[in-house]
């Protein structure tokens, strides 16, 4: 009874539908957050009657029989399209405007990539992010400084106190990929580059194919919670419909078993 096992190949995909679902909820207020989208494939088919087979000396079998054996996941992609900007005021806090990636110095040496550009300073001075990590290359604020500025093209500048003129710590450069959905997520709104994203091209906001930055903005998830939604209820249909088919042949077994001569 292939049914059986078809069926249930489904069930486990929308499983897992529902699971990516629920986690593009879950971070719905998670800044720089980008969803994911599961994409399936068909499994082999069995050919009961081969297409194209002689059916005589002159006719051949046009359509033949294949019988498929159900559904796999290929993917879970990240879809890397913008989310809306809002305004915070907080001259720490950076959305990017267009393409890249903050790079952000992890506690083991590499570099990790973010769209959350909710930075505060350290003890040191130093611009980091939520957990600590300082961007790469590393920018310093000095103690003294009143106010600080960040250009579109990532130039940071501070009026320093007792000085007329602004005093520039460094460039924000940003990191962006041929395949973005290649990079590897591991939380904390960071990603890591992999075989699959190519290496990173670095450079400064605005050129090259990168994005400008805007200073005292956030970029939000780009999650659409009625978008997301309709996916729910799809996939719990889908899900309900191989649940029915299972039964159904469950019921066909138990008929075949009760018949009698």
């Amino acid at each position: 009874m292939r049914a059986l096992w078809t069926a249930a190949t489904g069930m486990q995909a929308k499983q897992l539908d529902i699971d990516v679902i629920a986690n593009n909820l879950a971070n719905i207020n998670t800044t720089g957050f980008k969803k994911s989208r599961v994409d399936f494939q068909d499994l082999m088919y069995q050919t009961v009657r081969v297409k194209g087979a002689p059916n005589t000396q002159e006719n051949q079998i046009p359509t033949g029989i294949e019988v498929g054996l159900g559904v796999r996941p290929a993917a879970v992609q990240k879809l890397f399209f913008p989310g809306d900007a809002y305004e915070t005021g907080n001259p720490l806090d950076i959305a990017i405007e267009g393409d890249g990636f903050f790079q952000v110095l992890l506690a083991d040496g590499t570099i990790g990539y973010t769209r959350d550009g909710s930075f505060k300073l350290d003890a040191q001075g130093r611009i980091v992010t939520s957990d600590g990590f300082p961007l790469e290359p590393p920018i310093t604020v000095p103690q003294d400084a009143e106010s600080i500025t960040i250009g579109q093209d990532g130039t940071v500048t501070a009026k320093i106190a007792g000085e007329t003129e602004p005093q520039e710590l460094g460039v924000i450069e940003l990191a962006r990929f041929i395949n973005p959905a290649g990079l590897q997520s591991i939380g904390r709104n960071l990603y890591v580059a992999t075989v699959a994203s190519g290496e990173p091209q670095v450079g400064t906001p605005g050129f090259d194919g990168l994005g400008t930055l805007a200073q005292g903005f956030l970029e939000t998830s780009n999650v659409q919670v009625v978008e997301e939604m309709v996916r729910m209820i799809s996939a719990q249909r889908a899900y309900e419909i191989n649940s029915k088919a299972i039964s159904v042949a469950d019921e066909m077994m138990s008929i075949a078993n009760n018949m009698k001569r």
